[in-house]
């Protein structure tokens, strides 16, 4: 049996080690030039770009920890607004620039995500979920509360990055960080670490079975996610020029769980791949629909239960089923790409729920065995 790695050529490699397919590697070159072709060069569409190249960054994190370990962390916008809180009061109060506030925003909000996940990592499911949105009311209201020091509902100025009316820049840097955290996000479900994310995620029980700690790997996941999400929420402080807690509240955090979700639960691309059709299409209901306060989250809980209905995984499981499975090589190579990266990681999966199957077998072998021997002395 020939076990021999593919050889590929240059592109190939670069594109693997990008974690990117062709086809993904030109729907980024499409995203680059956009602004630079009418009417996506017009101020206001280029401020929706950049709503949803955030909301697709903020997807790619979330999805990290609800795809990968099964945990919904509802309070995810209420780390984000840490980040954009910490970064902001450090460039106002301590003249620090904002791009290390922002960098200081992640760290910040990394800490805050392990103390919240030491707490909360311990339970399942919606317990998990619920205690950490309960984490993130509780930010939220220290946010308002803390006037003297967030300025609360008055909103806190913020000093801007670039010394520019134009939006450009802003949409040329959160494109770079929302390819940044993909490949991120990917490196890492490429690691031995990602896989044991995979088989905390499929089977815990098993996972811990097979020599998995998954109180320490779902700690892991969680930290890196919440981090993310707190060099984001800089990035939307120095943006935005204003910060209200309105930033912490829960209907954030549904706008972005329903773009993971309706992306397609797990495969990270997915919400990044529908977050500017779907922003754009919210954006345009918003704005002829202005007297219907709300009709956008009305929108994404519809969708959500459709797509749990019919299309559970999401726009991934349709472009998989449909459309990603072709005969013809060209297209098959535009739409998978070599894949070296993603094979081997599966097989790496595949082998570890292999092993812990074994596992399994054997100590089940080894519980009917001792009784036996004990009864024959």
């Amino acid at each position: 049996m020939n076990n021999t790695t593919p050889i590929l050529n240059p592109f190939d490699k670069f594109l693997n080690l990008l974690c990117f397919t062709p086809l993904g590697l030109f729907s980024l070159v499409v995203l680059v030039v956009l602004p630079l072709i009418p009417p996506f060069d017009q101020e206001y569409l280029i401020r929706w770009l950049i709503s949803a190249a955030l909301i697709a960054s903020l997807s790619i994190a979330f999805d990290f920890t609800a795809g990968l370990i099964n945990i919904n962390n509802f309070g995810y916008c209420a780390i984000m607004g840490l980040g954009a809180y910490t970064s902001a009061l450090l460039a106002e109060r301590f003249g620090l620039t904002p791009w290390l506030g922002m960098l200081a925003g992640g760290l910040i909000a990394g800490g805050m995500g392990m103390i919240i996940g030491m707490i909360t990592l311990r339970l399942r499911g919606i317990f998990a979920a619920c205690l950490a949105w309960f984490f993130g009311l509780a930010l939220m209201g220290l946010a308002i509360k803390l006037v003297w020091l967030t300025r609360g509902p008055m909103g806190l100025q913020v000093e801007r990055l670039f010394d520019t009316q134009s939006n450009v820049p802003y949409y040329y840097l959160i494109l770079a960080m929302m390819t940044a955290v993909y490949i991120i996000c990917k490196w890492v479900t490429r690691t031995r670490m990602g896989v044991a994310f995979k088989a905390i995620g499929q089977n815990m029980e098993a996972a811990r079975t097979s020599g998995i700690n998954p109180v320490f790997y779902r700690l892991a996941n969680f930290v890196l996610s919440c981090a993310i999400g707190g060099v984001l929420g800089g990035f939307y402080a120095h943006y935005y020029g204003i910060l209200t807690p309105d930033i912490m509240h829960t209907s954030k955090t549904v706008e972005v769980l329903a773009v993971a979700y309706i992306g397609g639960r797990g495969s990270l691309w997915g919400g990044a791949a529908i977050a500017f059709p779907f922003i754009f299409a919210m954006e345009l209901i918003r704005s002829s629909l202005s007297n219907l306060p709300g009709i956008n989250l009305v929108l994404y809980g519809l969708l959500l239960i459709l797509v749990m209905i019919y299309y559970p995984g999401g726009f991934a499981q349709f472009f998989d089923t449909y459309i990603r499975k072709t005969k013809n090589k060209l297209f098959n190579y535009v739409l998978n790409g070599a894949s070296a990266g993603e094979k081997i990681s599966r097989q790496s999966s595949k082998r570890i729920m292999h092993d812990t199957r074994i596992n399994i077998v054997e100590l089940d072998i080894e519980n009917q065995i001792i009784p036996e021997r004990q009864s024959d002395n």
